[in-house]
Order: C-alpha cells, then sequence, then structure tokens
C-alpha cells in the first residue's frame, strides 16, 4: 500500500504554474479509463449488462451529522476570515471528513443559467465559509475563497456516498470518497451527478485539516456502450494478462458490497490480490494491489500496466 499511497500523493501535487480546473474545491479531472482499444479486445467484455451504468445509486448517505439548523446560527453574516471552527470538528481524520461535508451537504450556489428548486435551497450559501475553514493555509493558499464558491457554480445539494480511509503516509491522511450532487440547469429541472476521488487531510495545530482534494467525473453513457476499462474482471486480464504476461490463472472475483477482490497466481507462481472500489456507474476503481511475500503477508506493490506495452 505504501507504493500506492505514494503514487496518491504525486497526483494530489499540482504544477501552479498551470491552469488548474475547480469543482467543489477539488481539482477536477475527467474519469480516466487508461489505453485506446482495440476493436479485437472487445470478445474479452466480461459483463453485457448496460443498463446497470445508467442506475443511480441507492447507498444511504453519510454526511448527515447536522439534523437541525442550530449549528450555523453563529455564523450568519460573517465572512470566512471572521470564522472560527471548534475543535471538536476536526480532532480525528473522520470528523473532519464527515463534518467538512455534513456543513456542505444544504449549500447551495445555483445560478440563472443554473436553474432548481422552487425558492430558497437548503442553507443557501451560509455553509460554504464555514466549509472552507476546513483547509489547510498552504490550500487555502493554493484556492481562494472565492475560487473555491464559484467551484460550486450550479450545485444545490451534496451526499457523501462512499468514505474509505486509505494507509497514512507521512504526516499525510488519504481518503477515497464518492460524492452525489444534485445540480440545477438551463432548463430549470435538476439532475444527479456523481464525483470520485480522494481527499488528503494534515494535522495543523493538532487539528485534521484538508490539504488537498481530487475529483473525478463519473459518466453513465461511456461504460454502456465503449471500452472494457470499467469492469475489474477485464482490467486484470487485459492489462496484468495480456500486456504484462503476469498472470497464470485468475481466480473469480469476490465482491463485498461496492469492494470488489480479485485474486490471482502469478506467471512467477506467486500470489497477487488487487482491490476496485466499484461506482455508482458500476465502473470499477482499482486502489490497491498486494503480491504475498515469503512469509505468507500480502505487501503493497505498484505494477503500471502502460510499462509493459513499452517492453
Amino acid at each position: 500500500m505504501k507504493h500506492l499511497i505514494k503514487w496518491i500523493n504525486r497526483a494530489f501535487k499540482h504544477d501552479l504554474r498551470k491552469e488548474m480546473t475547480l469543482v467543489m474545491g477539488a481539482q477536477y479531472e475527467p474519469q480516466t479509463f487508461g489505453q485506446p482499444v482495440e476493436r479485437n479486445q472487445s470478445s474479452l467484455i466480461i459483463k453485457s449488462d448496460t443498463e446497470k451504468y445508467f442506475r443511480p445509486s441507492s447507498l444511504p448517505i453519510k454526511n448527515t451529522l447536522f439534523k437541525n439548523t442550530q449549528f450555523f446560527d453563529p455564523y450568519y453574516e460573517l465572512n470566512y476570515k471572521e470564522i472560527k471552527l471548534p475543535a471538536t470538528l476536526t480532532r480525528t481524520p473522520d470528523k473532519t471528513i464527515l463534518n467538512y461535508f455534513s456543513i456542505l451537504r444544504e449549500a447551495e450556489n445555483l445560478t440563472p443559467n443554473q436553474l432548481g428548486g422552487c425558492g430558497t435551497v437548503g442553507m443557501a450559501k451560509l455553509p460554504f465559509p464555514i466549509a472552507y475553514n476546513f483547509f489547510t493555509k498552504d490550500y487555502q493558499k493554493s484556492v481562494s475563497y472565492n475560487e473555491y464558491l464559484q467551484s460550486f457554480t450550479g450545485i444545490g445539494h451534496l451526499n457523501l456516498i462512499k468514505m474509505n480511509r486509505l494507509p497514512d503516509e507521512n504526516d499525510r491522511v488519504p481518503y477515497f470518497i464518492e460524492l452525489e450532487s444534485i445540480e440545477g440547469s438551463s432548463k430549470g429541472v435538476t439532475y444527479f451527478a456523481y464525483y470520485y476521488g480522494y481527499v488528503q487531510l494534515k494535522k495543523e495545530q493538532n487539528l485534521y485539516k484538508i490539504d488537498q482534494i481530487k475529483l473525478y467525473g463519473e459518466d453513465f453513457l461511456c461504460a454502456a456502450y465503449h471500452l472494457w476499462q470499467h469492469d475489474a474482471e477485464a482490467v486484470v486480464a487485459i492489462m496484468y494478462g495480456e500486456w504484462c504476461k503476469l498472470i497464470k490463472k485468475q481466480l473469480p472475483a469476490k465482491q463485498d458490497g461496492y469492494v470488489k477482490t480479485i485474486n490471482f497466481i502469478g506467471t512467477d507462481e506467486a500470489d497477487y490480490r488487487f482491490i476496485f472500489y466499484q461506482l455508482t456507474n458500476d465502473t470499477d476503481v482499482l486502489v490497491s494491489q498486494y503480491k504475498k511475500n515469503f512469509k505468507g503477508n500480502w505487501e503493497s506493490i505498484r505494477i503500471d500496466p502502460s510499462e509493459c506495452l513499452k517492453n
């Protein structure tokens, strides 16, 4: 896992000289699917049920810590510089994540071009200056408050539906998250949109603050009509089997909720384990790779299949 976290940390670092697209306070990237697909590989697609890619999430939401509006009372008419968060909100990594997204749950930044609702929605813009104070000083230097607010343009409601802590790396605490948003439109109707990504926390004065967020948008049409990179079994079989010549025998996938585990015996006779998280659009994201050592313990590894194509 150490190799994976290092890779995630590298992904978090952005070049300040390069213009950054912000969505909901996060560095935004489109969902990626790897290498282009050759037409003759389509026979390796394992699943053919395309209808699943159109279905929204039925998972319960996690950001429900504030059951009433009393929490927001002290913050009316305060700008972000005047707000001092209670230390209890950020004492542990889990609390920081859950409190941050619970505050943002009822935030909206709808515009005349992206309408939704029948009047005031939730707590309107009141939550934004509060939530901005969950950021470290370094992240606030990278993302100004005005940029932060504008990055929520069109957002009317926000649900946290997946939250998984990844192993710590030095002074960083990374999480995998998935978000469900309700967004306005020029038609005056609202629609669901889904994002997954990583939140990185850092301890600042003994409190856990958000030091970086990176989100990827989910597409509900791509997997239904194209490619195989959305399917964990196909990813393992093609990228690590065909490309890397690493698989001697691939075992059936095991799924527990949205966590999908694939084991295989390598051509080097070693045991391998790859873990994927299944997103709302039913595509699978590889989050960790393991190889069993001579003592019988699983060790984190990082194999880049694109490197196999170069050899």
